[in-house]
């Protein structure tokens, strides 16, 4: 079955074909906050529906209400939530959306090294878990998702991406603003850094003015002349935020913690909420951040996120709308 085929045949393309009736009759907002509110609605019914699969016996090929295989796991969960699936491992990995990081109901991917086609799969739930049929364990488990994240070789997307909006009756989905503020924070790329820089001119910025003027530019959100730990707390007085680095969202602010060193070792059994944020900069998707932090480092410049100290010092993260 192909990805278009699927889609046509699931109640998923209903939603989706609702929702754009509803623009063409000119209501973008609740359009768009109709596929957001479905699309979470159906992931948290995909979660509960795994959980109460757990322990339950595994069986190679099976899809069933006592047995599963490792594929038919996300089958049959999926068609008791009314969306029809692929059944194998090497067709869902294929059809599906490819994204990044996952989110409630994604389907993750692995393999025993890490790398090539995938061998087993299971349903993410969130708060870094996610259940599947396991062959060694004869049952339906539930795993601590990061402990396997040098297995890990994908992730697919079968619900649609939630759209967002930001300013009720504005139309603007938050992908299309987060994409405003990151084109907006390119165009300071390698302007020198300075810290304490001052907010009156462009020509020096640190962590907390670049941000400042990428969502000021960007998104016409001003978060104020104060320093990362401020900006923290004006997303959580006027946006949302996760502590979790598998919900980050392209576009979103991501505060960091001091360096302590390079290796993930350096952050052991630390107590991460009380630790101080001392750093920000925006997650640009694809394990990319854009941000400033040295001068020696060149000024506004695009790293690598996962892997590096920057994810070993990550505290929370979020928008400011």
């Amino acid at each position: 079955m192909t990805k278009r085929d699927w889609l046509q045949r699931s109640t998923v393309a209903v939603m989706l074909s609702t929702s754009l009736l509803m623009f063409a009759e000119g209501g973008h907002a609740a359009a768009a906050q109709t596929v957001d509110s479905q699309s979470s609605a159906k992931a948290a019914e995909v979660v509960k529906i795994a959980k109460t699969l757990i322990g339950k016996d595994y069986k190679y090929g099976a899809e069933g209400p006592s047995s599963f295989g490792s594929a038919g796991l996300a089958t049959y969960i999926f068609k008791q939530a009314g969306i029809q699936v692929d059944d194998t491992i090497a067709e869902l990995y294929k059809a599906l959306d490819k994204v990044s990081s996952a989110k409630e109901g994604d389907l993750v991917f692995f393999s025993s090294n890490g790398s090539g086609a995938p061998s087993f799969m299971g349903i993410y739930i969130g708060d870094d878990q996610y259940i599947y049929s396991s062959q060694g364990e004869d049952a339906v488990v539930l795993k601590t998702y990061s402990d396997y994240s040098k297995k890990l070789v994908g992730i697919r997307r079968v619900l649609p991406e939630d759209t967002g909006t930001t300013n009720p009756g504005d139309g603007e989905s938050s992908s299309a603003i987060a994409d405003k503020v990151i084109a907006a924070g390119k165009k300071y790329l390698g302007t020198p850094y300075e810290y304490g820089s001052t907010r009156s001119n462009k020509k020096t910025m640190d962590c907390s003015e670049f941000t400042k003027w990428a969502y000021l530019d960007g998104a016409n959100i001003d978060m104020g002349n104060g320093g990362a730990r401020s900006q923290a707390n004006y997303v959580k007085s006027n946006g949302s935020y996760t502590t979790d680095i598998s919900k980050l969202k392209k576009g979103d602010l991501v505060f960091f913690m001091s360096y302590k060193g390079y290796k993930q070792s350096d952050y052991k059994n630390i107590d991460v909420p009380k630790q101080s944020i001392t750093h920000v900069g925006i997650y640009m998707g694809d394990d990319k951040l854009l941000h400033t932090f040295s001068k020696e480092s060149g000024g506004v410049k695009i790293t690598d996120f996962k892997g590096t100290h920057w994810e070993y010092r990550f505290i929370m993260g979020g928008r400011p709308y």
